[in-house]
């Protein structure tokens, strides 16, 4: 048995985990979709089935690490779905609405499990019903990671830097001279990331960002 390692805790967190990923990547292709491009529906990709999204290393290798490391934040990936950027009407307009999608979905969970949240935290102060206390308490656990990671992947993802969502809207916003520029970035991209998580050089954007709006959702 691994250190500090409690499975039902990690069941707890890899259940809202494996369901903010898949709905980050399917509300990219639906949106795909609209603006006209058919590749992840084609592909299969529509589903909000998470065994067609995973990805063994950034579904869970990822998270295991960074919570046996201690890392302060949890943070995981699915498979990318594959959205055909030309085919997209407007095409500046469609990329920005497909890679804010992800993002805005993630938003949209973060509330609804917070609404979730303070629904079963009243109930608990109530006292409910006995018997039921340790599901409550489950329930409230699995929300609260819900809530924090849909945050974290709805703001890590806005930070611009390629593949991320924040750096295909710069990218598509930039001057083409300037596009060029940022695409050489693209294929380090995701060493850089890995890199920024485990240095833990991301604390100031959890400080000033995600730990407010943490707050804000679970009441402190």
């Amino acid at each position: 048995m691994l250190p500090n390692f409690n499975l039902l805790e990690f069941i707890i967190i890899i259940i809202p985990l494996l369901v903010a990923v898949t709905a980050h990547e399917v509300a990219h292709g639906y949106i795909a979709l609209k603006m006209g491009d058919p590749t992840a529906k084609n592909a299969g990709r529509l589903s909000l089935n998470p065994i067609r999204h995973l990805d063994i290393f950034g579904s869970f290798l990822l998270p295991v690490i960074l919570k046996l490391s201690g890392a302060p934040i949890l943070f995981g990936y699915a498979k990318p779905v594959p959205v055909n950027f030309a085919n997209l009407r407007p095409y500046k307009t469609g990329t920005v609405l497909v890679a804010s999608a992800g993002v805005v979905t993630n938003f949209a969970l973060a509330i609804i499990s917070a609404g979730g949240f303070q629904i079963l935290r009243h109930i608990k102060i109530l006292g409910g019903i006995l018997i039921l206390q340790p599901i409550i308490m489950i329930l409230l656990k699995l929300f609260a990671y819900s809530v924090m990671i849909n945050l974290v992947l709805a703001v890590f993802n806005l930070i611009p830097i390629p593949p991320l969502d924040g750096g295909r809207i710069l990218t598509v916003l930039l001057p083409i001279r300037a596009r060029q520029k940022i695409k050489y970035i693209e294929p380090f991209g995701f060493v850089i990331l890995i890199f920024l998580l485990f240095t833990r050089s991301l604390d100031l954007l959890i400080t000033f960002f995600i730990t407010p709006l943490i707050n804000l959702l679970l009441g402190g």
